[in-house]
């Protein structure tokens, strides 16, 4: 019987979060960064290595200087 009401409440819960949500919202869900896709495009082969690390460089030198897209 405790756990009938205790599956019964947890599903209240569960209801009333996505009911509160809303439509327009949804969870955060952090930005990888740009090193990170560069590695992931590298490691499916659709860069090779001499790109991978062109791009690579570009992206560090961005980083010390500042300069480079900041959204």
């Amino acid at each position: 019987m405790i756990l009938f009401w205790g599956l019964l409440i947890a599903a209240g819960v569960l209801l009333f979060r996505a009911v509160n949500r809303g439509p327009g919202q949804r969870p955060s869900v952090p930005r990888p960064e740009p090193e990170q896709l560069l590695a992931e495009r590298f490691a499916r082969g659709e860069i090779d290595e001499d790109e991978y690390r062109r791009k690579l460089a570009v992206l560090k030198a961005e980083g010390r200087d500042g300069a480079g897209y900041s959204p």
